[in-house]
């Protein structure tokens, strides 16, 4: 494992407007399993090599949570949502890049900018390299979702000791009905607990941000205390 570099940036905050953002930032080259899982337990999330978390000094409200999988109980609407799409196909695989992947990405983002006003900026296939496939090592995966054989939804993953860290997904606009988000969340879960992980990292809960405050209806959650270092041990309730 190389540390190749590690800063702290300043940037309008990417989750609350008017709102600036302190991001501390490691750019580890071989990251092995063990500094992955204890980094993503102290708040950290991955694309590719970099890892990063919010350190605004007059801010908390980038919350991490972790789901207890354990004790999460699906509802009637989840079983509803998964068997709706009991004919769809997936495939979990080490990250790949294609043409697919990057029309997808394409059509996903220019949704989002106009439903949710999100900045939209053209993704290069190196940029999607070094943010979903490189830094990958032996725990980082992509499920593929398939209506028949148009894929539909990329969804990034961890799969670490104890539970599964969710990095990033997008999907087809096509499909909004059959609300592919929460679908992809559903099977983490649900392959957490048949593969008897306790937890799904779901990176940030912000409140007032409409892109993250989903994640609280995913009961039970804990959320980590403070901004421990990946060295010391990690308080979560």
């Amino acid at each position: 494992m190389n540390l190749l570099k590690e800063f702290a940036l300043n940037d309008k905050c990417s989750y609350l407007k008017d709102k600036e953002q302190t991001t501390h930032y490691k750019i580890i080259d071989g990251c092995d399993a063990m500094h992955c899982h204890n980094l993503v337990e102290s708040g950290f999330r991955r694309f590719g090599k970099m890892y990063f978390r919010p350190i605004c000094g007059d801010c908390n409200e980038c919350q991490s949570i972790k789901i207890d999988v354990d004790n999460f109980i699906f509802s009637k609407s989840h079983r509803r949502a998964m068997k709706k799409a009991e004919h769809f196909s997936s495939y979990i695989q080490t990250p790949t890049l294609t043409k697919a992947h990057i029309t997808l990405f394409k059509k996903y983002h220019l949704y989002m900018s106009e439903k949710k006003g999100w900045n939209y900026q053209e993704t290069s296939p190196e940029h999607y390299y070094n943010s979903f496939v490189s830094g990958h090592e032996n725990y980082g995966y992509e499920v593929l979702y398939y209506d028949k054989d148009k894929l539909i939804g990329v969804d990034l993953i961890d799969i670490l000791e104890d539970g599964i860290s969710s990095i990033y997904f997008y999907y087809d606009p096509d499909y909004i009905d059959f609300s592919l988000g929460k679908l992809s969340l559903l099977f983490q879960i649900k392959y957490a607990k048949s593969s008897h992980k306790k937890w799904i990292y779901l990176g940030y809960y912000v409140e007032e941000c409409s892109s993250l405050s989903y994640k609280s209806d995913y009961k039970p959650y804990l959320t980590l205390h403070g901004r421990p270092t990946e060295y010391e041990n990690s308080m979560w309730s």
